[in-house]
């Protein structure tokens, strides 16, 4: 009986994994969510009956709320964990049209989002690893994923000219570089840590762009898809 835990369940990739995974009975699939009541009614209604779904409240960048988080998950799994996906990220609004140069002009600005994203996509996420891995330890299947993006590619910024969403970027970058600090420390215990990139998903972040703030979105993506 697989037991899976994502975060940022309440919507978008978190919500899909929640829905996808849950469609076999035999899976425990726990979901840490900021607003457990909304998600709650949420599920209720768009998956109606599906009582392998545990919903616990948790914001990632509260280190007491992640604890409460693993003993409540612990006594949903019995004391283990398979799977771990963290899904949960601050996706910045404020560097999402500009390149980094840009954002330099407003310094304080841009270091308060670069901190935020750092925060959020990075040291959340390091104590949500620490957090789980006794449970992580105890599974059967022993995976850890990360939600990347292929913005935070070396390659494919330079290739492809990507100036967009420097913070976002930077801070996937880092989380990268963790999964594989993770994965060096804990592989001789069969725990396989990785960062995956969904590809280009449209999960609504940008709706409140211009249109031609949006148009130059979809001219970096297609760039980028090639």
């Amino acid at each position: 009986m697989p037991s899976y835990v994502i975060t940022g369940a309440s919507r978008g990739l978190g919500l899909e994994f929640v829905r996808q995974l849950s469609s076999d009975p035999s899976n425990t699939v726990v979901g840490l969510v900021r607003n457990k009541t909304a998600t709650q009614q949420a599920i209720a209604q768009e998956l109606p009956g599906r009582s392998n779904v545990h919903i616990l409240q948790a914001d990632i960048t509260d280190y007491d709320a992640l604890k409460n988080a693993v003993a409540a998950t612990a006594q949903i799994t019995g004391g283990a964990l398979d799977y771990l996906i963290a899904n949960a990220a601050y996706v910045s609004e404020y560097d999402a049209y500009d390149p980094i140069g840009v954002l330099g002009n407003n310094p304080k600005e841009l270091e308060e989002d670069l901190l935020k994203s750092f925060k959020v996509n990075v040291v959340s996420n390091v104590h949500l690893f620490n957090l789980y891995m006794p449970l992580i330890l105890k599974g059967n299947a022993k995976k850890v994923i990360s939600l990347s993006t292929g913005m935070a590619d070396l390659d494919s910024t330079n290739k492809f000219e990507i100036q967009v969403a420097p913070g976002y970027a930077i801070s996937k970058a880092a989380m990268n570089v963790a999964i594989g600090k993770f994965h060096a420390q804990y592989k001789k215990e069969g725990v396989l840590f990785m960062s995956i990139s969904p590809g280009v998903s449209d999960t609504g972040h940008y709706n409140n762009g211009t249109n031609v703030s949006n148009v130059l979105i979809d001219n970096t993506l297609i760039n980028y898809l090639g």
